[in-house]
């Protein structure tokens, strides 16, 4: 018996998550047209970015830049003038998805995009505010095709479903528990919520994801969300990941 005891081997310990050598990973939360957080945010990784020395450092924006907020205008244009300075992946929101389809003229979508923040967004493209009160929704239809330009609706168009680098999967709202990766479903990476939420299994890799606000980061063996609310809350939150440590920054 006693030799029986001796002769087991000692548990493994799981291996933590990481990145590849080399790579330092920053994710941002949804924004939702808060342009002062993310200007705010943005310092505070440049800051970070350089005190932590040399590394390929990418910029993931988990989706949701637009709604809710006052500035989604200048959100998006801050978006397109980063990617002209630094290495950026932008995943496709919910809240993307509903505003391409009401700049297409998609009428369900149009009533949507109004009860989920487009509101503001249309203010911030210019559009005033007695005028989007009194509209219905073919001419608040219009009133995107006009006053959202062509160029932003293609810069969102080309936003990722999903972002995988060494142990980390980053998308917007999760993924669908007890599927492969590589056979999720777009849709559900972009709108699912409990089903993935309340789902305590290994996904096979460490899944950084926005969508579901919550008061503080929530941090489990299987996820890390980092949806603070900013839009109302005013924090908007980041992952730092390098190697095989992770940080937060926040407004």
């Amino acid at each position: 018996m006693l030799g029986r005891i001796l002769a087991r081997k000692p548990r493994a310990t799981p291996r933590a998550n990481a990145l590849p050598p080399g790579e330092r990973i920053y994710a941002i939360g949804d924004i939702h047209g808060r342009a002062d957080c993310l200007d705010v945010l943005m310092s505070k990784i440049d800051a970070d970015d350089g005190a932590r020395g040399s590394a390929e450092t990418t910029l993931v924006f988990l989706g949701d830049l637009v709604d809710r907020g006052a500035a989604s205008r200048t959100v998006i244009e801050r978006a397109m003038a980063l990617t002209e300075q630094r290495p950026c992946r932008f995943l496709m929101g919910n809240h993307e998805e509903v505003f391409i389809k009401a700049w297409e003229g998609d009428i369900a979508s149009v009533r949507l995009f109004h009860r989920i923040g487009g509101r503001e967004t249309l203010v911030s493209y210019g559009v005033d505010p007695d005028d989007y009160d009194k509209a219905d929704f073919a001419t608040l239809a219009e009133l995107l095709g006009v006053h959202v330009p062509p160029e932003h609706i293609a810069f969102l168009r080309r936003f990722e479903d999903i972002y995988q680098s060494g142990d980390y999967v980053f998308v917007h709202a999760g993924i669908r528990p007890g599927i492969p990766i590589a056979e999720q479903d777009p849709t559900e990476m972009r709108w699912i919520r409990e089903r993935f939420l309340g789902d305590s299994r290994n996904h096979g890799a460490m899944v950084v994801h926005g969508h579901s606000i919550a008061a503080k980061v929530e941090e489990r063996p299987n996820r890390i969300g980092i949806d603070t609310g900013a839009y109302a809350s005013g924090r908007l939150t980041a992952v730092g990941i390098e190697g095989s440590t992770h940080w937060f920054l926040e407004t």
